[in-house]
């Protein structure tokens, strides 16, 4: 047999063992993210482990090659309809400095917030982020942007949008939480560019910093 009928016999079975782990890994995720959403909304603990998993779902997928029609078939199901998941954010303002957290887990900075749960009303649960994560009880009084997360970073895992909200301090002080390894506030100029992940982006920033200095702010939305 011809050398080269060797080498694409190779080539031939390593696209088919490829294939299969591909089929694999794209099971895997989609496994995972299914258990990921199995958690009760009441639950902390449980609803940070659901976030694990579905990073770890995440990071199979980033380990394969990427699937072009994965979103359509992978992406997580309530009820048997495909659904778009919703971040929120609180941006909280004093003297002038916006409010940062640093994530626990990847030790990179972002703004307080995180997945919303079935039956939270979003500006109520930007503010319960912002207590259970920086410490601060505060009051959603704008919504700065609706953006599209995925316009950023594509992932194949889900569709995500974003709510940022514009909130005023009422009450507390800074203490990080088991999720959160530090809280500060920054500056325009001193803003950290080690951002987490897809939680927080520059423009998310600037777009705060506009809204906290134009009192006839208009929402923004990808």
């Amino acid at each position: 047999m011809p050398i080269h009928s060797d080498r694409q016999t190779s080539i031939d079975n390593l696209n088919v063992i490829m294939t299969d782990l591909q089929d694999k890994w794209q099971n895997w995720a989609r496994e995972i993210a299914e258990i990921a959403q199995e958690h009760s909304p009441d639950d902390v603990f449980q609803h940070e482990r659901s976030e694990y998993l579905l990073e770890i779902a995440d990071a199979i997928l980033d380990s394969g090659s990427r699937i072009k029609d994965f979103l359509s078939n992978g992406t997580p199901y309530i009820d048997g309809a495909p659904t778009v998941r919703l971040d929120v954010r609180g941006a909280v303002f004093r003297d002038g400095e916006i409010l940062m957290v640093r994530e626990a887990r990847d030790g990179n900075w972002t703004l307080p917030g995180g997945w919303t749960d079935v039956g939270d009303a979003p500006a109520a649960a930007a503010e319960r982020e912002v207590w259970e994560e920086a410490g601060f009880y505060v009051r959603a009084v704008k919504l700065i942007g609706v953006y599209d997360t995925n316009r950023g970073k594509f992932l194949e895992l889900s569709h995500a949008y974003k709510l940022i909200f514009l909130c005023e301090i009422i009450a507390g002080a800074a203490r990080p939480s088991f999720e959160t390894s530090a809280v500060k506030f920054f500056a325009h100029d001193m803003i950290p560019s080690n951002f987490s992940g897809e939680r927080t982006r520059m423009r998310h920033i600037q777009d705060a910093f506009a809204a906290a200095a134009t009192p006839n702010w208009r929402t923004v939305f990808d």
